[in-house]
């Protein structure tokens, strides 16, 4: 019997073939494009400028005051949890003019007061983590168009910001060359890594975290469009996009894990515009912007200008519950 239905099966399949020249094959549904809401509403009075929307307008709030600005524009942001004596800590790292030599900030989540800041050398920093003993900054691109990682024992900086003497701290070894930079965080010993794409959706990388900080690739994930940072919290990945001071940022929200964003349990919603990192802390999730600084926040300007009028000038961090993020 079961030659007997080869037989007809392949005799079957021989005579589709002779007359259609191709096996059909149905094509796999294409996934549904990600809408970010934009529901308009909410209590906007705790930041300047246009709305954001309803959603990010019911979730946050105004956090503590951005350290530094002025002259320097922030960028990165994490949390370095029992820094010193079981007190916790938040670091922004912050990059100056021309020339001039990179910050990192700490700021106490419990008060909002600057604890100190370590000079470091020139980069972009577009993010920094915090494992194994070990403070990982975006160092400066290598020279085939690459991206570096700088890493700093955390006893350093912790002395450092102790100090608070404006002496430049130096990092251990050579930058590690990865894929992008452009935003970290860490989870555990898991470092992420990923590269910020204004024109379409890009990558990042986790790295296992050695004892003595050295940096083995993992896992590749797929990050949306424009992204600036990411927070591994609750079982998700949060993360902030923004490009242009006109334009609204957005907050993603993904599985943890999932290395394709395209999933029916992706969720965005909008908020104000120039996000850069984001972090959680014990529940918290806090949201750095860089329109703060001189460099973006001027007034007086008009729609004809060459640079348009920021749309949010922001120089607060902003505070929501993690668990809150994803039910809209």
């Amino acid at each position: 019997m079961r030659s007997a239905v080869r037989s007809t099966l392949s005799a079957a399949v021989g005579t589709a073939l002779a007359f259609s020249g191709t096996v059909a094959i149905p094509a796999a549904a294409a996934p549904a494009a990600i809408t970010c809401d934009s529901h308009a509403g909410g209590d906007s009075g705790f930041y300047n400028g246009d709305s954001a929307g309803k959603v990010y307008n019911g979730k946050f709030g105004q956090g503590p005051g951005i350290p530094g600005l002025g002259s320097y524009v922030p960028q990165g942001l994490t949390t370095w949890n029992d820094w010193d004596g079981g007190k916790d800590l938040l670091l922004i790292t912050e990059y100056g003019p021309d020339g001039k030599h990179a910050r990192i900030y700490g700021v106490d989540p419990a008060t909002g007061e600057r604890v100190g800041t370590v000079a470091i050398a020139e980069s972009h920093v577009g993010g920094i983590a915090v494992a194994r003993g070990w403070v990982f900054v975006s160092g400066r691109q290598a020279g085939d168009g690459g991206h570096t990682i700088r890493k700093y024992k955390a006893t350093d900086v912790a002395k450092a910001l102790k100090a608070d003497n404006g002496e430049v701290l130096a990092q251990t070894g050579e930058a590690r060359k990865v894929y992008g930079s452009s935003f970290l965080t860490s989870d555990g010993n898991t470092l992420y890594s990923g590269k910020f794409n204004d024109s379409g959706r890009d990558s990042m990388y986790a790295y296992a975290v050695a004892a003595d900080g050295t940096l083995t690739t993992g896992t590749k994930y797929e990050v949306p469009t424009k992204t600036q940072g990411l927070s591994v919290a609750d079982g998700h990945f949060f993360y902030s996009t923004s490009y242009g001071r006109q334009n609204r940022s957005n907050i993603y929200v993904v599985d943890k894990g999932a290395t394709d964003i395209d999933k029916a349990s992706t969720k965005c919603f909008r908020a104000p515009s120039m996000a850069e990192g984001i972090t959680d802390h014990d529940g918290t999730t806090y949201l750095l912007f860089e329109s703060g600084a001189d460099t973006y926040a001027q007034t007086g300007c008009s729609e004809g200008d060459f640079d348009p009028c920021t749309r949010n000038v922001i120089q607060n961090l902003h505070t929501a519950s993690t668990a809150s993020l994803p039910k809209f």
